[in-house]
C-alpha cells in the first residue's frame, strides 16, 4: 500500500551524496538556509524537508507527497542505500500517534548487512 508521504533518516555527513543522487533523478531546487527543497520528477513537484540533527547525527528527509517513485519508506531506504551505499533508516511501516508508543521505536535499517529491524528510542 502506498504511503501518503515518505520519511527516511541518513547520517548528516552523507547528505551531499543524497542530494547529488536526487539531482540526478530530476530537477532539485534547494533553499539553502531552511532545509526545504523541491524535487520535480516527470512533471510532478515533490516538497522535500531536511531536518538536520533530527536524531543526534541523523537527519530526517521527508518527501511530502504520495507521488514519489517509492510506495513506502522502506522502498525509498532501499533505493537510497543502493545509490549511495550508506546506511538508511526508516520506520518499519506507517505509524501514527493512534497506534500507540510501543511501535514508535521499531525501525528498519538498510545497510551492507541487509535489512534489519531494531529499536531506536529517539527523544520525542
Amino acid at each position: 500500500m502506498r504511503q501518503p508521504d515518505i520519511e527516511i533518516y541518513l547520517r548528516e555527513d552523507h547528505l551531499p551524496a543524497l542530494l547529488d543522487w536526487l539531482a540526478s533523478l530530476g530537477q532539485l531546487q534547494q533553499t539553502s538556509t531552511s532545509g526545504r527543497a523541491s524535487l520535480e520528477l516527470d512533471g510532478v513537484r515533490i516538497p522535500v524537508l531536511i531536518v538536520r540533527k533530527a536524531a543526534g547525527k541523523w537527519a530526517s528527509i521527508w518527501f511530502d507527497s504520495d507521488r514519489t517513485p517509492w510506495a513506502t519508506d522502506a522502498d525509498c531506504a532501499r533505493a537510497v542505500f543502493a545509490a549511495i551505499g550508506q546506511e538508511v533508516r526508516c520506520s518499519v511501516g506507517g505509524w501514527s500517534e493512534d497506534d500507540g508508543e510501543d511501535d514508535a521505536d521499531r525501525w528498519l535499517k538498510v545497510n551492507a548487512e541487509g535489512e534489519n529491524e531494531f529499536i531506536w528510542a529517539m527523544q520525542r
